[in-house]
């Protein structure tokens, strides 16, 4: 018996690790190989490719296909049609499988929808990339990108919410009440 769902019209291939309590919705394919953690929602029309990682709580929303490449930590949310490469120089003609470039989304992290993140860029924990954006670099850790070419306009919580900090860099979330430092163009949670 197993201890997550999958809609009948989904197609996992044998091989395929999945967590517990994870739900694969409508017209979706697992490939083997990949390993899906626990408790995450793989929305309508998705494809998981083989040795992809998805951690826990993962929540990958409708027409995501999520590449060769791509490892995802815990709790991250992949917005609706965001898209990962894994080839810079993509020819149809060409077979560039064993050239595949990774992608790390750290712990937390949010892509929004139609969302472009070109491989060999690593997106920080907790950060933000903004609907539409195209990510070309590496993002920092509770970064906020927006944008084409995406740019860094600012940071925020682990909440979702936008930091202002002080003269001393110093930040806090309006719902958590968690308090942030900037230094260095780095921020880190205060631990209290």
């Amino acid at each position: 018996m197993k201890d997550y769902f999958v809609h009948e019209t989904a197609i996992v291939d044998e091989g395929a690790t999945i967590g517990k309590g994870t739900k694969i919705w409508h017209f979706s394919h697992i490939m083997s190989n990949c390993r899906i953690g626990e408790n995450c929602n793989i929305g309508q029309n998705v494809v998981i490719s083989p040795e992809v990682v998805l951690g826990n709580q993962v929540k990958v929303q409708n027409n995501v296909s999520v590449y060769t490449g791509v490892t995802c930590d815990d709790d991250v949310f992949l917005g609706p049609s965001c898209v990962f490469t894994n080839v810079t120089n993509p020819r149809s003609a060409v077979n560039r499988k064993s050239q595949y470039a990774k992608t790390h989304v750290g712990k937390g992290a949010t892509i929004g929808a139609n969302a472009t993140i070109v491989c060999g860029h690593d997106i920080g924990a907790y950060a933000f990339i903004g609907a539409g954006a195209v990510v070309t670099k590496t993002v920092p850790a509770y970064a906020l990108l927006v944008g084409n070419p995406a740019k860094q306009i600012g940071w925020m919580s682990e909440y979702g919410h936008r930091l202002h900090f002080d003269e001393k860099g110093i930040a806090e979330c309006p719902e958590s009440k968690q308090r942030y430092h900037l230094q260095n163009g780095l921020v880190q949670k205060i631990e209290e």
